[in-house]
């Protein structure tokens, strides 16, 4: 299991509340983003479950004000079984770190022949997360895994969002990091993502 001291020194932070502004600007920087991965493989190879769930549950979830918790992964593999494997689109609300998404993920790459088999483009991953916390955490599960999706940081219940990060992987089989691209803030893409308004600035709100 990693821990946090291991995270600390990957992301080469002093302090837990630093990682998951760190590890955004790695996953925004191509180079570091592949170097990252790299050394969190070094720690760890087995990718069907959740890497950070007891290190997040222990560091940053916010019970007290928020109520917030995580899907204990037995849970997530219930989940999964429950929704199936026999659909190539997956889409979560809420989705935490991502420990439901990475079960459905998991399923979709042993249902294949072999894992060799799973093509990535095949499939799409859209997950919705409104913690400024888990959101980093979220991105790199995606990328690391080289899905294709799109995380979108915001209120999936006001459709109030700061940022969709379109994460792409155009390899034809598994084993590949995916990119991370920020979207700009468009009129399409509002509309795609059924966006009501964007927020910036620490609760601005503006309509495109």
């Amino acid at each position: 299991m990693i821990t946090v001291e291991q995270v600390n020194d990957i992301l080469g932070v002093d302090d837990t509340y630093k990682q998951p502004a760190k590890l955004l600007n790695l996953m925004l920087d191509e180079e570091k983003r592949v170097e990252t991965f790299r050394k969190f493989l070094e720690l760890e190879t087995d990718m069907s479950y959740e890497w950070f769930q007891q290190v997040f549950e222990d560091e940053h979830a916010d019970r007290k004000n928020k109520k917030q918790d995580f899907t204990p992964q037995s849970l997530s593999e219930l989940m999964a079984r429950l929704i199936g494997d026999d659909s190539r689109t997956y889409f979560e609300s809420t989705a935490g770190n991502g420990g439901i998404m990475i079960q459905a993920w998991q399923n979709h790459r042993v249902s294949c022949p072999n894992f060799w088999a799973y093509d990535p483009k095949s499939y799409w991953y859209q997950v919705e997360e409104l913690s400024d916390r888990s959101v980093p955490f979220l991105i790199f599960n995606m990328a690391i895994r080289g899905m294709n999706g799109a995380v979108l940081h915001g209120d999936s219940l006001s459709r109030e969002f700061k940022d969709v990060y379109f994460i792409r992987n155009m390899a034809d089989e598994y084993g590949g990091f995916s990119e991370v691209i920020v979207m700009q803030h468009t009129e399409d893409l509002q509309e795609m993502m059924n966006i009501h308004r964007w927020v910036v600035n620490d609760g601005d709100k503006t309509d495109t």
